[in-house]
């Protein structure tokens, strides 16, 4: 039954994105995109319940056997990344309709939640597949949607930003296409699995190394891994506050997901250590860390601190990837989960006080978390996450990457995660200090009718997304075994151990 059950999670918001666009009403249109997300959440939790002791699930479309037809295979790794996707758009929705209706002009909002189907389709395809080409097919379609929800920003700024974003994952996309494409012209095939078990008869080949170079630095380019990430912190704090919490909490989590897969699934890894990947990627994780860090704790504006903040917590992935061991690979793939959770916590968040202030400066949001108190707690709550204290879901990440560094003397990496630690309380304490201790001051708020005091409260959808955001910070922060035992499931299945 379960074999059906992962086609219906593309399935599902591939017929419904078409059928949204077409109704003009706002509200039915928020309705069916909740019940998408919702659905793909569901079926996303009864697939990872049936493969996180290690099973497989596969499903060959139209019957058609691999290498010559598609294959969605499931294992542990890909159906945790569905399920982070599927549990972040619902929330995502649930936070969408105020927020939309806020920011995004009413004609244009059923082509909004239309773009936003579009993009889960895309981002759950590429976690299903075990077709390369397919996964370029996927990789496009969340793309092209994204530019168009970033498009949509408030500011003219956002077009700029979508259009920068295009060049750039045009670009990546393209390398990642070279890749394939001379990949299969030294295998014959596209199907992953078929790739890796007949590895040796064409290894010897230099397209094979090449094809490693250019599918590495695409995904590296649409997963912002420094120093491809220059897209990244116009995009996050130009787009509709609901298009940055869901981005900021899956796009470049699948791309890290897809780059997985290409080094451990499709490659050898003894093949890639020889070309000293290992060491290049620690050290672009390690620097990304903290620049990332160092260039948030630099910005004024909230929304542009979290995506350079991002920049930085794909490094700590990277970190765990390039260690080359079952903790250091456990940490990289609970970061995934972890940090998704907290990312989109403080983006809603920022999208709140965009809501109620009309901006996300911090110089002109002076004493707006006394105004706040609720969901500046939830907002406190995902700082503290992100920083690593204890008792949140950012500790358990850095205690297994400090473990898997020391186990194998990496002791520059100890280093890099104490400083993005220390630099993490600053950035985190200057919008906790921006928004509570300093003195109040007055906000000027435009475009407001006069007697609307809609600006004066916070909407229940807003704030109830933002508090299951901060109360699954604190849950899985406490009890880690979900997370824990699909990331350990998913790093042994990569490791082959």
């Amino acid at each position: 039954m379960n074999e059906q059950l992962t086609i219906l999670l593309v399935v599902i918001p591939l017929i419904a994105a078409p059928i949204t666009a077409l109704f003009k009403n706002k509200d039915i249109a928020w309705a069916i995109t909740l019940l998408v997300s919702t659905a793909c959440f569901v079926l996303s939790v009864i697939i990872m319940l049936d493969v996180i002791d290690g099973k497989h699930v596969i499903y060959e479309l139209g019957g058609w056997r691999p290498p010559w037809g598609i294959e969605y295979k499931i294992d542990a790794l890909n159906a945790f990344i569905a399920l982070i996707v599927s549990g972040i758009a619902t929330i995502s929705s649930i936070y969408a309709k105020s927020s939309v209706e806020h920011e995004i002009d009413d004609s244009t909002i059923p082509l909004f939640y239309a773009a936003f189907q579009l993009c889960l389709l895309g981002l759950l395809g590429i976690a299903l597949t075990g077709d390369v080409f397919n996964l370029f097919v996927f990789l496009e379609i969340s793309s092209l949607s994204t530019y168009a929800l970033i498009s949509m920003g408030k500011h003219r700024k956002a077009l700029t930003a979508a259009f920068s974003y295009l060049i750039l994952g045009t670009v990546g996309a393209t390398f990642f296409l070279i890749g394939v494409g001379f990949l299969f012209a030294a295998s014959g095939s596209l199907n992953t699995a078929d790739i890796a078990q007949r590895f040796e008869t064409f290894a010897h080949m230099q397209l094979v190394e090449t094809a490693l170079i250019f599918m590495v630095l695409g995904i590296a380019l649409k997963a912002a891994v420094f120093p491809l990430h220059s897209w990244l912190p116009n995009a996050y704090s130009q787009a509709p506050s609901a298009v940055s919490v869901f981005l900021s909490a899956t796009a470049t989590k699948v791309s890290i997901y897809a780059l997985y897969r290409v080094l451990f699934d499709l490659y050898p890894v003894q093949y890639w250590v020889d070309m000293l990947m290992p060491q290049i990627l620690l050290s672009l994780g390690c620097v990304a860390v903290i620049y990332g860090s160092y260039r948030a704790w630099q910005q004024v504006e909230m929304k542009r601190l979290l995506a350079f903040s991002s920049v930085a917590q794909i490094g700590y992935m990277i970190i765990g990837l390039a260690l080359l061991n079952q903790n250091g690979l456990t940490a990289s793939i609970m970061h995934l989960f972890n940090h998704a959770v907290i990312k989109a916590t403080l983006f809603m968040g920022a999208g709140i006080l965009l809501y109620r202030a009309n901006t996300t400066d911090l110089g002109s949001l002076r004493g707006m978390g006394r105004d706040i108190p609720w969901s500046f707690a939830a907002m406190v709550i995902a700082g503290l996450s992100l920083i690593g204290v204890p008792g949140t879901v950012g500790f358990i990440t850095k205690w297994y990457l400090l473990e898997s560094a020391i186990e194998t003397g990496q002791w520059i990496v100890v280093v890099t995660i104490v400083i993005g630690s220390v630099l993490a309380i600053g950035y985190v304490w200057k919008i906790v200090e921006s928004l509570y201790f300093r003195s109040s001051r007055k906000v000027h708020i435009h475009a407001v009718e006069s007697g609307d005091d809609s600006v004066g409260k916070t909407p229940i959808g807003m704030a109830v997304a933002l508090w299951i955001g901060a109360g699954l910070c604190i849950f899985f922060g406490l009890n880690t075994d979900l997370s824990f035992d699909a990331a350990t499931t998913a790093a042994l299945s990569l490791l082959k151990q």
